[in-house]
């Protein structure tokens, strides 16, 4: 009936339609006429026909979806099903998959921003050599990230545990290399020890320098946090007239790299160890930095391009990126001019550090020259 009342309001427009938009519109009307009056009521099917779709419908939108798809032929649903299963299967899928060391990969949705992991790659000394030169320099690559503070994990915090130092690691790609570093662990007897119960694989890049340019250079910068601390000559010797140096004075003790390499030895083989020189990095940088990518395993990036010579500071900076209105430079307290020491006594300090440096020689194989 009402079919019919809606049909009839219609009619005097019916002069504006053709004859097929009359026969849909009068099918459509039909349709809903058949669902008003069987609302609960099954739909009749083929008896060749399984498909559960075609059975029972509850509801106005699943009535309308189900009928619609017993309008096609058997042949036709089935290959609809089949689509919608061939569609499912090419879904992506993000299952957790498990690498070849056990540890489970990161979920599709983080690879875009990577994951924070421990360190691939750790400068562990040494102080006033020249590490932060190294890593600001190295984190031109792209393959690099590095944490940017000193994190003193393996020998201050460590009992903080790994997960709370992996959460000081920036966040990193599968195929990139995550750094940190903290000049003090080499001269820090347990340090090597917990390294390699983190991973024996880490690579470990030591920045040396001659101990006694480097000692003075250390005491250079105590100096100016430290105005009234006593001479450098009274710190160094014990006794100045018989030439007794006082190795438990800090800036003394970590020069002497070949007692240092050893504890290192005992847990890394050599090969797993870089040493860059500091006199080649200020003269060099490209070439040092060829050979620390090397190491790395990266390809050459790091080149030439990126340095300038900083007379002012005496050592390089790196050349200004495109959109920098600035050349980088490290800060104000790298490139200080050092305090004046007597010509004696670093002679002294020589004689003392020679036969330490000799023996580092042989240990790396290689000559640095600090004669």
């Amino acid at each position: 009936m009402a079919c019919v009342l809606l049909f009839g309001r219609l009619l005097p427009f019916s002069h504006r339609l053709r004859g097929t938009s009359i026969c849909l519109l009068s099918l459509f009307l039909s349709y809903l006429f058949y669902c008003a009056l069987f609302p609960d009521g099954a739909i009749m099917q083929t008896s060749g026909d399984p498909t559960p779709s075609c059975q029972r419908a509850d509801g106005a939108k699943r009535r309308l979806q189900k009928s619609l798809s017993c309008l096609l032929p058997s042949d036709a649903r089935l290959s609809a099903v089949e689509a919608s299963r061939l569609k499912a299967d090419q879904r992506p899928h993000f299952a957790h998959h498990t690498a070849g060391n056990g540890t489970p990969s990161p979920p599709m949705s983080n690879l875009k921003f990577g994951n924070k992991k421990l360190p691939n790659a750790i400068i562990v000394g040494v102080k006033k050599g020249g590490t932060r030169a190294v890593l600001e320099f190295i984190r031109i690559h792209p393959d690099v990230r590095a944490a940017g503070t000193e994190t003193h994990f393996f020998d201050r915090n460590y009992d903080r545990g790994l997960e709370w130092y992996r959460g000081l690691m920036p966040r990193t790609l599968e195929s990139q290399i995550t750094m940190e570093k903290t000049p003090s662990y080499f001269v820090t007897k347990e340090t090597p020890h917990r390294i390699s119960t983190m991973s024996q694989d880490t690579k470990l890049i030591v920045v040396v320098r001659d101990p006694v340019t480097r000692a003075i250079s250390d005491y250079t910068q105590t100096l100016s946090k430290t105005p009234d601390l006593p001479s450098f000559q009274d710190l160094a010797f014990r006794n100045q007239s018989l030439g007794i140096v006082d190795m438990s004075w800090n800036a003394i003790r970590i020069g002497l790299y070949a007692l240092h390499l050893e504890n290192w030895l005992h847990y890394f083989p050599l090969a797993q160890i870089h040493f860059v020189s500091g006199e080649r990095l200020i003269t060099d940088p490209a070439g040092e930095m060829a050979r620390v990518q090397d190491f790395l395993g990266l390809k050459r990036i790091v080149t030439d391009k990126h340095f300038y010579f900083n007379r002012t500071k005496g050592f390089p900076c790196l050349k200004k990126p495109e959109s920098s209105g600035s050349p980088r430079c490290l800060g104000k307290s790298k490139g200080r001019t050092h305090v004046q020491i007597d010509r004696d006594a670093i002679e002294q300090l020589r004689d003392f550090y020679r036969p330490y440096n000799v023996r580092f020689y042989e240990m790396v194989g290689h000559d640095f020259k600090w004669e």
